[in-house]
C-alpha cells in the first residue's frame, strides 16, 4: 500500500515492530533521512536530469534511425509510386484525348466527304433527270411530228383522191339530170366540157 511521507511521519513506532535504525530509509515510504527530495516530480528533479537527457537522445536517435530507414524510404516509395501511377495516368489520358480528337477530325472529315458527294449524286441525278426528260419528250414530239405529217399525207391523198372523184360524181350527175330534164342522154364529151367550164368559173 502506498503511504505518504508525512503519513509515514506522524505514524507511532509501536506500529512498525521491524523500525529501521535512525538515518536510514523507512521501508514501508522509501524516502529518504531527512526527506528534502520526497515531494518532487522525478522529471523536474534536477538530479534525474542527466539521465533523462540521455534517454531523451537514445529515443530520438532510435527514432531517427527507424525514420531514415524504415518510414522515410517507405513512405518515399510510397509517393514515388503515387507519382509515377499519376504520371502513368495523366499520359493515358493524354493519348485518350489524342485518339478522341483524331476521331473527331475524321469523323467530320468523313461527314463532309458524305455530304459532298451526296451533293454530287443529287447534282448527276437532276442533271440526268432533265437529261432524260428533254430525250423523252424529243422523242414524243418527234413521234407527233411523224404522226401528223402522216395524218397530213393522208388528208392530202384523201383530198386528192376526193377531188378526182368529184369530176367524175359531177360528170355522173350532170348526165342523170340531163336525162331528167330533157329526156335524152348527152354525150360524154359535152358533160366533161360543161363540168369544167363550171370548174373554171368556180
Amino acid at each position: 500500500m502506498f503511504v505518504t511521507s508525512a503519513y509515514a511521519q506522524t505514524a507511532p513506532a509501536a506500529t512498525d515492530t521491524h523500525a529501521a535504525p535512525a538515518g536510514e530509509t523507512h521501508t514501508e515510504t522509501g524516502a529518504a533521512h531527512g526527506g528534502e527530495h520526497a515531494g518532487a516530480f522525478p522529471p523536474f528533479d534536477p538530479t534525474y536530469y542527466p539521465s533523462t537527457l540521455l534517454w531523451l537522445v537514445i529515443t530520438f536517435g532510435l527514432f531517427y534511425i527507424v525514420m531514415k530507414n524504415v518510414l522515410v524510404p517507405r513512405v518515399g516509395g510510397i509517393l514515388e509510386t503515387r507519382r509515377e501511377r499519376i504520371s502513368q495516368d495523366l499520359d493515358e489520358a493524354s493519348r485518350m484525348k489524342a485518339e478522341a480528337d483524331a476521331a473527331v477530325e475524321t469523323y467530320e472529315k468523313e461527314l463532309a466527304a458524305a455530304r459532298s458527294k451526296g451533293h454530287q449524286i443529287a447534282a448527276s441525278a437532276r442533271e440526268a433527270a432533265k437529261a432524260k426528260a428533254a430525250s423523252d419528250r424529243a422523242a414524243i414530239e418527234a413521234e407527233l411530228a411523224a404522226k401528223l405529217a402522216a395524218a397530213e399525207a393522208r388528208i392530202a391523198e384523201t383530198k386528192t383522191k376526193a377531188f378526182a372523184e368529184v369530176g367524175q360524181i359531177a360528170e355522173d350527175t350532170a348526165s342523170a339530170i340531163v336525162d331528167q330534164l330533157i329526156g335524152g342522154k348527152a354525150t360524154g364529151d359535152d358533160i366533161k366540157a360543161a363540168v369544167a367550164a363550171a370548174k373554171t368559173e368556180a
